[in-house]
């Protein structure tokens, strides 16, 4: 679910976002986690689990929601109204790379001449990426550039937040609080940016529901299982799978280029991401599997 469906859904944010599918980027993602978020409860009240959290659950799943889906997955929606959905995978897929240097820092652990190359190598490869933007592009192809690279960040520290702060909740109705959180924050946030009243077309109401049923019930959820379930290291192996997903959907769907900047920026992202990965292994650092 993971590797695959949420590699699918930057495809998805794109037909509701772009220009005239009729969604504003926070409402569509408001509407998205509520709708998600009241599913969840349903499901675990019908299923007779336990609903009520603790105070310093609710605080953690608060501050993660908010994290995840207005910092992580709102500035994605926002950005793809211009930014292209495989473009945006692949800035995302340089999460690990964030990761490595916010875990580094909270551990205060000096990071190896290795691990420093392997960064080094990654963030060339976002440069990179994003060097047509920087030469060419309009002052809001930069804009979306730089939301996509705060989202990550954010998501980053959401996902180390999660698995460093485990709640007892079960994953599903985990999922529901930070569903819930974020949905908040995200209705807050078109509020703020006064977002004008959603007029979806056909395609864009399909993508939504495909957001909602695959993006959010099931991908979400089996990424809040997954963090419980293995190393942080293994969970993160899904940015080698999404940006692939993603380049191929959206030049198969949407007939977007794949150009030599995008050939190059991946390929370095990725080799940077691998180089993370190994010097972990090599490192023999744990990976934080609880509280």
């Amino acid at each position: 679910m993971v590797y695959i469906v949420w590699g699918s859904t930057y495809l998805a944010i794109r037909v509701c976002v772009r220009e005239g599918a009729g969604f504003p980027p926070f409402t569509m993602a408001a509407m998205r986690v509520f709708a998600a978020a009241i599913i969840l409860f349903s499901w675990g009240l019908l299923a007779r689990k336990r609903i009520k959290a603790e105070p310093r659950e609710l605080a953690v799943l608060c501050v993660v929601g908010v994290l995840l889906w207005l910092g992580g997955n709102g500035m994605v929606s926002w950005a793809e109204q211009r930014a292209e959905s495989g473009y945006s995978a692949l800035l995302i897929g340089a999460l690990p790379l964030w990761v490595a240097v916010m875990e580094s820092i909270i551990d205060r652990h000096l990071p190896t001449l290795r691990l420093v190359g392997a960064l080094l190598v990654g963030l060339a490869g976002v440069a990179v990426l994003n060097g047509k933007v920087i030469l060419e592009g309009a002052p809001e192809d930069l804009y979306s550039a730089l939301a996509l690279v705060a989202a990550a960040v954010l998501w980053g520290m959401g996902t180390i937040l999660q698995k460093r702060k485990a709640v007892t909740l079960r994953p599903e109705i985990s999922s529901a609080y930070q569903h819930l959180f974020g949905g908040v924050a995200l209705f807050l946030a078109a509020t703020i940016m006064a977002e004008p009243r959603p007029t979806p077309i056909p395609q864009a109401w399909m993508a939504w529901g495909y957001l909602v049923v695959f993006g959010s019930l099931f991908a979400f959820t089996s990424f809040v299982k997954a963090l419980r379930l293995l190393p942080v290291n293994i969970v993160m192996t899904y940015a080698y799978v999404n940006p692939v997903v993603a380049v191929i959907l959206g030049r198969a769907i949407l007939g977007e280029p794949i150009t030599r900047w995008t050939i190059g920026g991946s390929v370095l992202i990725v080799l940077g991401v691998m180089g993370v990965f190994h010097e972990r292994r090599a490192g023999g650092r744990p990976d934080q599997k609880g509280g």
